[in-house]
């Protein structure tokens, strides 16, 4: 495997690793293994999204960029955020609405990648896709500062908490309206693939 591949499959490993870290302390119910999950969350999740970073130089400085990367990448960021989202979800801050939405664009999405890949098109990040996962790393890394600062026992006062929730109400909204806005560049730029097999 590439280099620039195995910094991409980093993020699909950490994705099911975050749910154990995230769920576990329920379960367990063992002060010391959440607080160290604790202080583990947010090392964790800085070095799986930085690989998003390593593999696109990796593969530029090695001469490995391939329409298997520029599909592997976006796929490999859907499964880590959808993963961050949908805990959260559960978990209360992030909307349960804005999280479905999220969903059905992301997957008509991996459906256009599909049609496009058949006909020898591989449809690689644009600048608005690339905002709208950088909208959906902050938002998981909020949601996340406030997990992490409760499990090491030095949670927030409760009315920053709660400033902090309606913010993340706001940025729920605002990452939906990112992966729309930028859905639709990609169906002005390759949405005739899909009238094309119509």
């Amino acid at each position: 495997m590439k280099l620039s591949n195995k910094f991409t499959l980093v993020r699909i490993i950490f994705a099911p690793v975050f749910l154990l870290l995230f769920f576990l302390p329920g379960y367990i119910n063992n002060p010391l293994f959440t607080q160290i999950t604790g202080w583990a969350f947010l090392p964790l999740m800085g070095f799986a999204e930085f690989t998003d970073f390593l593999d696109g130089y990796s593969a530029r400085k090695n001469n490995e960029v391939s329409d298997f990367g520029k599909l592997f990448d976006p796929f490999a960021d859907i499964f880590l955020h959808i993963t961050i989202l949908a805990a959260f979800t559960v978990a209360g801050p992030f909307n349960f609405i804005c999280l479905m939405l999220i969903i059905y664009r992301e997957f008509t999405m991996n459906f256009l990648r599909m049609v496009a890949t058949k006909k020898g098109v591989a449809i690689a990040a644009r600048k608005g896709g690339k905002f709208k996962t950088c909208l959906y790393i902050f938002t998981g890394f909020v949601m996340l500062i406030c997990l992490c600062a409760e499990r090491i026992g030095c949670p927030f006062p409760a009315d920053i908490l709660s400033g902090i929730n309606i913010a993340v109400q706001v940025l729920s909204w605002l990452c939906v309206a990112a992966a729309y806005i930028s859905f639709i560049d990609y169906l002005k730029n390759f949405g005739s693939m899909l009238k094309d097999e119509m």
